[in-house]
């Protein structure tokens, strides 16, 4: 049997290349680069997203378990109590990890409902003037947040329980410097509003009117403050990363 020159110089050529082609990619070399094999590769990026991950590990609770009594300070007074009775505050605290050693920031924005039937002053006279709902948000910053197990938390003094009732529905969304969203949740027993939803981005739950009315159903309000600027700063203070100024 004869054997076609052409053919065979060819094969061989084909042979070669392919045998160069295998030991590069065993090397790791492709066009004259330096590449990593694709399961190190994917390994590598998995542990790069784990090292910025951060996880919700407990959600703020709504109704009557996010109210507390105030810490008592004992002190030096010039007019006395006014008050006789401990008053309780709306406290919202939320648990969280990080996985990166360190986290240059991140933001905390939280939006809260509370439902007015529920306000412990009993004035019916004032109480038939406010909407059924009242709308509270805030964002604050923590900075420079070593890896591990932290607290976010915002609150309301006495008088917004008081007069306007509780948490009935609280959202929380964290984000780093860019924006990005990288955890988030909601709760809510409130009828029409779902739980584990943006329900404040929805403008057929925020611009609802309340029935055979124009009233809104749901009225913002301004008033919530970060944990460090009330008397909860005092209370757990390490769990608390510094707020940018």
């Amino acid at each position: 049997m004869k054997i076609n020159a052409k053919i065979l110089v060819a094969a061989l050529a084909a042979s070669a290349v392919a045998a160069a082609e295998a030991q590069s990619v065993r090397r790791g070399v492709v066009n004259g680069r330096t590449r990593r094999a694709a399961p190190a590769a994917a390994a590598e990026e998995g542990a790069a997203a784990a090292e910025g991950r951060v996880v919700l590990e407990q959600f703020p609770k709504t109704g009557r378990a996010s109210t507390l009594a105030a810490p008592s300070l004992q002190g030096a007074t010039l007019i006395g109590s006014c008050y006789t009775k401990p008053r309780r505050w709306i406290v919202t605290e939320a648990k969280y990890r990080t996985d990166a050693k360190w986290t240059d920031q991140l933001t905390f924005t939280w939006h809260i409902l509370l439902e007015t039937k529920s306000a412990t002053e009993k004035d019916k006279g004032d109480r038939e003037k406010i909407p059924p709902y009242s709308y509270f948000s805030q964002s604050v910053t923590y900075v420079n947040i070593p890896r591990g197990s932290h607290a976010a938390s915002v609150c309301l003094p006495p008088s917004f329980l008081e007069r306007y009732g509780e948490p009935k529905a609280i959202g929380l969304v964290v984000t780093d410097p860019n924006g990005k969203m990288l955890a988030g949740d909601s709760e809510s027993e409130i009828k029409g509003i779902a739980s584990h939803s943006k329900w404040w981005e929805d403008s057929k739950i925020m611009d609802d009117k309340q029935p055979g009315t124009q009233e809104p159903m749901i009225e913002r309000r301004q008033g919530l403050l970060d944990r460090s600027k009330t008397i909860w700063a005092l209370v757990n203070p390490n769990d608390y990363e510094m707020v940018a100024q």
